[in-house]
């Protein structure tokens, strides 16, 4: 990556460099139990129980906060040793159609992202997941204990979002360095950068062979906590 953003910063790249996914791991990050609370939406069910909203069948019922810190506990414990932390990324010079619209090594023609890589020379494109083993324990609890599978489920959506944030603020202090700088990350299913550029985003990083994330009918990634975004570079 260091060499790749010098490469920019110096005009050094041609565009006909061969991308070539790069494969990480890294060790289990910190907690934010907060970030788990709101990923599993109980701000929202908090208000709900208290009558500031309609109520209905999608919330379970919400603990008292002792209960509730007790929970999360349990939860912690539910899921240790079921994370994987892994990543894959390629770096790649990016060019401008006729239109001024961003080419990426996969198709798109999104307005949204346009605005999001203005005055980009390079981007970086990832793929991220922590595993199936979340998935798995989600499945077993959601129906049983629906206040453990929804806090499953945010630890989930934290724990991914903890490692592609890791992974972003390494490229930001990077580019920090070389006076460079990162834009913010965007991933497909935002704005109009639709998920059917998964294939080919998914097959540029051999997502499924370093890591294990498929697709299925719907554009819908397997293990369900996975991340895909583009960086791009200025």
């Amino acid at each position: 990556m260091k060499e790749f953003i010098e490469k920019l910063r110096t005009g050094s790249l041609t565009g006909d460099e061969r991308i070539i996914p790069i494969y990480c791991e890294y060790d289990e990050p910190d907690i934010n139990r907060s970030e788990v609370l709101r990923y599993a939406g109980f701000p929202a069910s908090v208000l709900r129980a208290k009558g500031k909203g309609k109520k209905d069948d999608s919330f379970c019922e919400v603990p008292t906060d002792e209960e509730l810190a007790k929970r999360l506990d349990e939860v912690i414990g539910l899921a240790k040793g079921q994370f994987i932390y892994r990543l894959s990324y390629a770096c790649a010079v990016l060019g401008r159609d006729d239109e001024g619209y961003p080419v990426l090594p996969f198709k798109q023609h999104s307005d949204d992202l346009k605005k999001n890589l203005e005055n980009c020379r390079g981007v970086i494109i990832l793929a991220a997941t922590v595993g199936a083993g979340i998935d798995r324990l989600i499945r077993r609890y959601e129906r049983t204990g629906p206040a453990t599978g929804l806090l499953l489920q945010g630890m989930g959506a934290e724990r991914v979002e903890t490692l592609v944030d890791a992974f972003n603020d390494e490229v930001n202090r990077t580019c920090d360095a070389m006076g460079m700088k990162a834009h913010p990350r965007y991933s497909p299913g935002y704005g109009d950068l639709p998920i059917t550029v998964q294939p080919d985003l998914l097959k540029l990083l051999e997502a499924e062979k370093r890591l294990g994330i498929t697709l299925n009918a719907s554009y819908m990634m397997s293990p369900s906590k996975s991340v895909t975004a583009v960086i791009g570079i200025s």
